[in-house]
C-alpha cells in the first residue's frame, strides 16, 4: 500500500490545461446552439475532463466519436477520461485505436503501458514502453513506466537503472525523484530515501510530506 501511495505516474496529458467556469458556460452554451457538432462536443467534453466531470465527458465523447470513429483526438479524451474514472479496460481499448491512428503518439504508448501494468500484464507493458522509447529515447516519463515494470517484476538492478535515467534527463522534475523513493521504499533503504524526501522538498513538497509524515517525523 505504500509503494501505491507514492505511485503518481498516472497523470492527465499537458493539453488539458486549466479551464475557467465561465468557459465551461460559453462552451456549453455554444453546444446548446448546435448539438451535434463533433468539434464541439470534443471542445466541451475536454473543459469536463479538466474539472474532473470525465462521466459527462464521456457522454460528449460517445456522441462525438459516433460520427467521427476515427477522430484520434475524441479518443484519446475518452480514453483519459476512462483512465480518470478507473475503467481500465475500456481505457486501453481507445488508446490501441490512437495508436492504430498515430502509431507514434508517444502519451498514448506511456498510458497503454500503465494500463498493461495495472491489469497485471507486465510483459505487454514492457513492449508497449520500448515502442514508445524507440521514438521518443529522452522521454523522462517512459523511463518511469519501465522501472515501475521493472519493480513489479523483481528486477531491481533494471528498475534502479530506469529511475536513474529519468533522473539524468529530468533533474529538476518531481516524478523521477518520487519514483527513486519508491524504489529505496521497496528495498528497505531509508538512506536513500532520505536523500529523495530532501529533494523533494523543493520538487514536491506536498510529495515530501506524506514521504516525512510516513518515515521521518519525529
Amino acid at each position: 500500500m505504500l509503494l501505491k501511495a507514492l505511485n503518481v505516474n498516472n497523470k492527465l496529458p499537458e493539453e488539458l490545461n486549466t479551464v475557467t467556469f465561465d468557459e465551461v458556460e460559453r462552451r456549453e452554451e455554444v453546444l446548446r446552439c448546435d448539438p451535434e457538432n463533433a468539434g464541439k462536443l470534443l471542445d466541451l467534453a475536454l473543459a469536463y475532463i479538466d474539472l474532473q466531470r470525465n462521466a459527462e465527458a464521456v457522454e460528449l465523447l460517445d456522441r462525438c466519436i459516433q460520427d467521427r470513429s476515427r477522430d484520434a483526438a475524441a479518443l484519446y479524451a475518452r480514453a483519459v477520461a476512462y483512465l480518470s474514472l478507473n475503467d481500465y479496460r475500456k481505457a486501453g481499448n481507445d488508446f490501441l485505436r490512437v495508436l492504430v491512428l498515430e502509431p507514434e503518439n508517444v502519451d498514448a504508448h506511456r498510458h497503454l503501458g500503465v494500463i498493461q501494468l495495472m491489469l497485471g500484464k507486465e510483459e505487454a507493458a514492457m513492449k508497449t514502453i520500448r515502442k514508445a522509447l524507440a521514438i521518443d529515447p529522452d522521454c523522462a516519463d517512459l523511463y518511469c513506466v519501465l522501472g515501475d515494470v521493472h519493480l513489479d517484476l523483481c528486477e531491481y538492478d533494471q528498475a534502479k537503472e530506469a529511475f536513474d535515467k529519468a533522473v539524468e534527463l529530468a533533474p529538476e522534475q518531481a516524478e523521477p525523484h518520487c519514483k527513486i523513493a519508491m524504489y529505496y521504499l521497496s528495498r528497505g533503504d531509508m538512506k536513500g530515501l532520505k536523500r529523495e524526501y530532501e529533494l523533494l522538498k523543493t520538487l514536491d513538497a506536498s510529495m515530501a510530506e506524506q514521504i516525512g509524515s510516513l518515515f521521518f517525523t519525529t
